[in-house]
């Protein structure tokens, strides 16, 4: 099944002198189940790539069609409301709130989605024991450790059933130890419950546990690397 299609889509920032086009004509289909890396040098357009795929951005040319829907020309608040129910993003900076406890941030986006707060509870306290902090559900950001911020951004993305998470240099901030610890949260998530993940990423740690590696140089894809039989099959 295929979640994400990007066809000839184009993103030209033209505020400069000099158009930069920071995706360039691109063709590209990412099925239910991939985890799939997005690497390139700094300027090859990864984070602008997922950025579009997101919602976040919108191409100049070309059409995105994501599970499903074309959101190619959404308008604002329709593009709002379907990143709320369909992605989940993790970012490099965590983006909590900080007044927030770890259960609150978690909750806050199935806030959002008017879920009940029964149902909030329960799978804000169900996902948090997924990512090993259990025992700090009451904790505020500022008492945790980079690596358990990133896997409260993790439960947060995956408590509101996204169709596939985003991540967007997720390792970057953490040591080595928490860094495998979260891939290995992510890479479990994906083998037993077929979760998608797409990251962009200069992270060699990621790059070797991905099943697909997509290179990007100057906004073009370079090259598209299937990694094992499974992530073959499923292409």
């Amino acid at each position: 099944m295929v979640l994400i299609e990007l066809n000839q889509v184009s993103k030209i920032y033209d505020e400069t002198i000099i158009p930069i086009h920071a995706v360039d004509n691109v063709e590209l289909k990412i099925e239910k189940g991939e985890f799939t890396a997005i690497v390139g040098p700094s300027g090859s357009g990864k984070t602008t790539m997922l950025n579009l795929i997101g919602g976040l951005d919108q191409p100049s040319d070309g059409k995105i069609t994501v599970d499903g829907t074309d959101i190619s020309t959404m308008k604002p608040d329709a593009l709002i409301n379907f990143r709320l129910h369909h992605i989940g993003f993790v970012f490099q900076a965590y983006n909590l709130i900080p007044v927030f406890t770890a259960k609150e941030n978690v909750e806050f986006i199935m806030l959002l989605q008017n879920i009940s707060k029964v149902e909030r509870e329960k799978r804000a306290v169900e996902f948090l024991q997924a990512v090993g902090l259990q025992d700090r559900i009451n904790s505020k950001p500022t008492e945790l450790s980079g690596g358990q911020q990133q896997r409260v951004a993790v439960a947060r993305a995956l408590a509101s059933t996204p169709s596939f998470v985003l991540a967007d240099e997720p390792t970057a901030n953490l040591d080595s130890v928490s860094a495998e610890s979260l891939l290995d949260l992510m890479e479990n998530l994906n083998q037993k419950h077929n979760m998608t993940f797409v990251f962009s990423t200069h992270d060699s740690r990621v790059i070797e546990r991905a099943h697909r590696v997509i290179t990007l140089r100057d906004g073009r894809i370079e090259s598209d690397e299937i990694r094992n039989e499974l992530a073959a099959q499923q292409k």
